[in-house]
């Protein structure tokens, strides 16, 4: 991309010719189905059906019922122009009990939807693992065991063996730092763990899975393009004239961002990271072996990236910094900062450190909960605002250089928003959860335009 390539005035903002929009969404957040054909239980099935862990004490069982209407999902998607769809596999849809005999039923919903997708121009846009780990899998160690690194691997190898031939676009993992240490340091998503130990070993071995099906999926889908999802941020000081908090946003900088990025991009972990963790826990990298670190290093196409907020920290007592919240600035109702500016700020520093070969805004948006007026239509102009604001962070960087491809908004309709339940809602389009009726809200149709335009 080139800087002639965009106009840039007080009008109009022009994006790249052949710059991706498209919108994103998760297996567990929408499918429903939840023991339909042959599926398998998944962890967050357990999760969600055990006492007092959803703060709405719902579950993920019928959700969206996307797994029946996912022919009226694509044509939703089609009416508003979209260009591609990022979605993931329900690994316990494919695999029953992880690994072993392939649920042929499973493969043939994502067969259909994969053609349903590409019939309606619509670039499918796959992520091998959003969270939904099966049960079974869990049942013997979950990701703390190394074996499931070679589950995963079987898992990768019966997907896109399936599918490969037709999608060309692949992420292995979304958002690795959730899934380890919200789910294994926190025990606020599946499976409730509480051990940050566990914590740094399933982030390993999800990194090592992560290399281990790259080149899976080369081998089954030679023209395609393969990537990982990250949820990054900007880590800023509460006090820029505190040394401490200075130090403690350079903690936090390593723990989300740096402690993924770097062996990705085979700079091994972060040696103040690794030296602080095993002080607090001794002997805590154990885990591991010779060979990890190349394998978790495999080359890439693309860095897909996932930021919804800044984080402001300041010191304090224990291994992870603490977050404060900013007086007066603009928040989403999640309770998260609105800061565009930082989007700008993360993907200047991902291109200048970095230096990936093309990144794509595979997450971002906002929760908020405007319902349907007396029109039957949702205003939803604080959505729209987020949006807009953080396009034209997007187009900023660009504009400097940074090869940003494509951008996916979070989410394509309002979902089972994992421990927050039905509370949330991060859609463009509103769901009534009790008809299962969809309604682009005015932020997807400002979007319709937006794709039409290429442009703001």
């Amino acid at each position: 991309m080139n800087n002639e390539q965009l106009i840039i005035n007080n009008e109009r903002v022009s994006f790249p010719d052949g710059f991706l929009w498209g919108t994103a969404t998760s297996s567990y957040q929408i499918e429903g189905a939840w023991q339909a054909d042959g599926k398998g239980e998944s962890i967050w099935d357990r999760f969600s059906h055990t006492p007092d862990k959803i703060k709405d004490g719902s579950t993920g069982d019928v959700a969206c019922d996307h797994y029946h209407r996912w022919q009226d999902d694509i044509a939703l998607m089609q009416s508003m122009g979209m260009q591609s769809y990022r979605f993931s596999i329900s690994w316990p849809r494919i695999l029953p009990n992880g690994r072993g005999t392939v649920n042929e039923a499973g493969l043939d919903f994502y067969d259909k939807l994969v053609d349903g997708l590409l019939a309606a121009g619509i670039r499918p846009f796959i992520t091998l693992y959003h969270w939904d780990l099966p049960q079974a899998l869990q049942d013997e160690g979950g990701w703390e065991n190394r074996a499931t690194v070679a589950a995963f691997a079987e898992y990768a190898e019966a997907v896109s063996a399936r599918l490969g031939d037709r999608v060309t676009d692949w992420i292995t993992h979304n958002e690795p730092w959730v899934a380890a240490f919200i789910g294994h340091a926190w025990g606020v998503h599946a499976p409730g763990k509480q051990s940050y130990p566990a914590a740094l070993r399933v982030a390993h071995h999800l990194l090592l899975s992560h290399g281990t099906a790259v080149p899976i999926i080369r081998q089954n889908s030679p023209n395609a393009q393969v990537g990982i999802t990250l949820n990054l941020t900007v880590a800023d000081p509460a006090d820029p004239n505190n040394p401490a908090d200075w130090d403690a946003a350079r903690q936090l900088d390593g723990q989300m961002n740096r402690w993924f990025l770097d062996p990705i991009n085979g700079r091994y972990y972060p040696a103040d990271l690794t030296a602080a963790y095993e002080k607090e826990f001794p002997a805590c990298m154990n885990f591991i072996e010779a060979g990890d670190m190349a394998t978790i290093a495999a080359p890439t196409d693309f860095l897909g990236v996932n930021y919804y907020t800044r984080a402001v920290v300041k010191a304090g007592e224990g291994i992870m910094p603490e977050q404060i919240k900013v007086a007066d600035a603009p928040h989403t109702e999640m309770g998260w900062e609105v800061h565009p500016d930082s989007l700008y700020r993360l993907l200047m520093r991902l291109h200048y450190d970095y230096r990936p070969r093309r990144l794509y805004v595979t997450e971002n948006g906002a929760s908020y909960g405007t319902g349907l007026d007396e029109n039957g239509r949702v205003p939803d102009i604080d959505r729209l605002n987020f949006l807009r604001d953080h396009f034209h962070a997007a187009h900023r960087a660009i504009a400097q250089g940074v090869p940003l491809d494509g951008y996916f908004v979070w989410s394509l309709m309002d979902n089972f928003e994992w421990g927050e339940g039905y509370e949330q809602r991060f859609g463009i389009v509103w769901v009534d959860f009790e008809t299962q009726k969809r309604t682009p809200k005015a932020s997807a149709l400002w979007y319709r335009d937006v794709i039409g335009k290429n442009g703001l």
